[in-house]
């Protein structure tokens, strides 16, 4: 029977890690175990700071940066059903971050617009993200660390 390279050298490395054996090739194992630090982290410096959920802060951080948009849009861009939008929306706008305003430009149409304290709190989580990243960047060379969004960005498209 046959190994893994990478696995015995892992074995000789530190004697009590496991072999992955096959899902050393997984891409879905390896996203899991990173999720794991990111999320961690997202908890320490976003999460737990500021009361944000990960979806919510990047609704939050999308509003921000490109102002007023469709619920449409912004469930395209989150990858969430429109029910699930309409009780993320529901939620953020009972705790005053944003509001539902009739569009200029289409007034049958809603578009979501930050409040206030919406903006702040978006503002707030912008400055947080930046240690977050930082504490991955000394994990990942600059270059690396932009490989790795690239290939996500291609992982992620539906």
């Amino acid at each position: 029977m046959a190994r893994d390279p990478a696995s015995a050298v892992e074995r000789s490395a530190d004697p009590s890690a496991l072999s992955l054996g096959p899902l050393s090739g997984v891409l879905g194992y390896h996203l899991a175990q990173a999720s794991v630090t990111t999320d961690d982290l997202f908890e320490r410096y976003i999460g737990q700071p500021l009361g944000l959920r990960k979806v919510e802060y990047s609704l939050l951080v999308l509003i921000l940066a490109n102002g007023p948009l469709a619920p449409k849009r912004l469930s395209k861009a989150l990858a969430l059903s429109a029910p699930n939008l309409t009780m993320l929306l529901d939620r953020l706008q009972q705790r005053g971050l944003l509001s539902r305003e009739r569009s200029q430009v289409d007034r049958r149409s809603q578009n979501v617009v930050l409040t206030e304290e919406g903006q702040r709190i978006a503002r707030a989580s912008v400055d947080a993200a930046s240690p977050m990243e930082w504490a991955l960047l000394d994990r990942l060379s600059r270059a690396e660390h932009a490989m790795l969004i690239e290939l996500l960005k291609k992982v992620a498209v539906r």
